[in-house]
């Protein structure tokens, strides 16, 4: 869901570390303002897609032959595009539509996940608790770089490295489900990767984005947030089990 891809060639200001106050404190408040509302917008998403039957459709897909690989392949092709817009330092309007069509592209993948959540626990507390706790690690995640101020960047090649192997292991579980579970352990090694993705993600919100960037840095953010809150679901539905 986070592929540490964020470009930083879009030459549409200066780097925000070296932006006067005024227009740093500017980037950073109208990243994390876009981020808030690529999460309202998620939200509002799963509630018309759990009501209005989409998920079950959904979830009837994935309980085809390799509708979970079609659905995770499309899911990635789309999240590139998606990206890629959203880094556009030539159209606003662009990077507008990349951010749009990821949030879309986030709600298809969490639509059938939410709609197990409610069978499991129709008060909606496991859902709740689930996203509680995702938001309480990425606000502990967020001062941490915030107020040290270090520069996480260093991490890159350990979440390419860890995300691939990650990919791997689902795939390998996809295709030989009999000899290989992705139990416990694999759980919380993905909710440790989708913490280091949003140390990586918010020191570069400090360091490496231009002024103008903003859009990109919130569809970042948004993905590991979103990778944090699948992996903490899954795990908390794993202990209902």
């Amino acid at each position: 869901m986070s592929y540490a891809q964020n470009q930083y060639q879009g030459q549409l200001g200066d780097f925000a570390a070296l932006a006067a106050a005024d227009e740093r404190t500017t980037f950073i408040t109208k990243t994390y303002m876009h981020l808030a509302g690529a999460i309202a917008l998620f939200a509002v998403l799963e509630s018309v897609m759990l009501t209005s039957g989409i998920a079950e459709r959904l979830m009837r897909f994935l309980e085809m032959r390799w509708g979970g690989l079609i659905m995770m392949g499309m899911f990635i092709v789309v999240s590139m595009v998606a990206t890629k817009w959203a880094v556009s330092a030539v159209s606003p309007a662009t990077q507008y539509v990349g951010l749009g069509l990821y949030i879309v592209a986030e709600s298809i993948i969490f639509a059938p996940l939410l709609l197990i959540a409610n069978y499991m626990d129709p008060s909606g507390s496991l859902i709740q608790s689930a996203a509680i706790t995702t938001l309480v690690l990425f606000g502990g995640l967020t001062a941490t770089v915030f107020i040290t101020r270090k520069d996480f960047s260093f991490l890159r090649s350990i979440l390419v490295f860890g995300s691939i192997a990650a990919f791997g292991f689902i795939l390998l579980a996809a295709f030989f489900p009999g000899h290989l579970q992705l139990g416990a352990f694999f759980l919380y090694a993905m909710i440790a990767l989708a913490c280091g993705y949003i140390l990586y993600d918010t020191s570069n919100v400090l360091h490496h984005y231009r002024i103008g960037q903003h859009v990109a840095a919130s569809l970042a953010l948004f993905a590991s947030v979103a990778l944090l809150f699948w992996y903490i679901l899954r795990l908390f539905m794993s202990r209902r089990d």
